[in-house]
């Protein structure tokens, strides 16, 4: 028999030990005064620096911290799938499956989620869960997500600053959440809002782009407030979920305006440790779902609800429901 409910985490994370401060930032000075201006003010403090260390050296890490978390031998899972990068270290070769090498998941089916940036992750944890409550035989999913930064500069334009980092968690019939359901939406007209050029460059001469800041500013800020008062009352309904039962909204972390922005549009409160992750760590990409979600099991009771809104300039919208176990 196949167990309907679905659980995840604990959520287990690993950061690079090397740190710098924003304001300390080379790049920061070659900025026009208005973008060094934006940079910091987007209430980022500090950021985590992988230097030499690879995407898939910090999956690595992230994917063993949560078995070792969970007692669970890399063997023994059914499982694994792995938020891709947006700059793979090699065209045509497989990271998912080197990830599986490295940490022994030896027996484990395996596949990359990625293309929808920011919302990647939402689309692994919607393949995790069909693939447990669809097959009687994938008990143990293992989902891995790993952020750096693909050029020379962390700054992005006109939107945040990224750091690195990983993270990764097990979905399975047991967790500290319950992950009741979730609505994913995307659009095409956006698909290359932002992007690097890098056929011809080098490496080094990589500069990730805006094609339109006018578009991201303010179409696509529109756009997104249209699908989550769409998706949003979607999903709790169908659950039979009331808006005052879900606390503090989690998200991305973008920056203090953005939090400010979707407090006011979706008029609640964004859950304070979006803020302190900003803070600590930049922009992680699919990461902060996780690295969230994490900090706010500390304060959610059993039998809570935490409502995840994640969204991606590709663009790409989620709205998922978990209840605290």
């Amino acid at each position: 028999m196949v167990t309907e409910q679905v659980r995840i985490g604990p959520v287990a994370t690993w950061f690079p030990d090397a740190a710098a401060r924003v304001a300390t930032l080379a790049e920061l000075h070659d900025l026009p005064p208005n973008r060094r201006e934006h940079a910091l003010a987007l209430g980022i403090d500090t950021v985590r620096t992988a230097d030499d260390l690879t995407e898939g050296d910090l999956a690595a890490e992230a994917a063993r911290s949560a078995l070792a978390a969970a007692d669970i031998e890399a063997a023994d899972v059914d499982a694994l799938l792995l938020v891709t990068g947006r700059a793979p270290r090699y065209l045509l070769a497989s990271e998912t499956t080197r990830l599986q090498h490295r940490i022994g998941a030896t027996r484990a089916f395996t596949a990359g989620v990625g293309d929808l940036g920011c919302v990647s992750i939402s689309a692994a944890l919607s393949l995790a869960a069909a693939l447990v409550r669809g097959d009687a035989r994938c008990r143990t999913v293992l989902v891995v997500a790993a952020a750096k930064t693909p050029t020379r500069n962390r700054y992005r334009p006109p939107m945040t600053l990224l750091g690195d980092g990983a993270a990764a968690f097990l979905v399975t019939s047991a967790g500290r959440w319950e992950f009741v359901d979730q609505i994913l939406r995307s659009d095409g007209k956006y698909a290359d809002l932002f992007r690097i050029d890098y056929r011809d460059i080098p490496s080094d001469d990589w500069a990730e782009e805006c094609a339109d800041e006018s578009t991201y500013s303010f179409r696509l800020a529109v756009e997104s407030k249209k699908r989550f008062d769409a998706i949003i009352p979607e999903l709790l309904e169908r659950n039979g979920i009331r808006v005052g039962q879900v606390g503090p909204i989690l998200m991305q972390n973008l920056s203090a305006g953005a939090f400010a922005f979707w407090e006011e549009a979706l008029e609640t409160p964004i859950d304070k440790a979006c803020r302190d992750n900003l803070a600590a760590y930049g922009h992680l990409g699919s990461m902060d779902m996780l690295v969230n979600l994490e900090s706010a099991a500390a304060t959610r009771m059993p039998g809570e609800y935490a409502l995840l809104l994640n969204s991606s300039p590709v663009a790409a919208w989620s709205a998922g429901l978990m209840r605290r176990v």
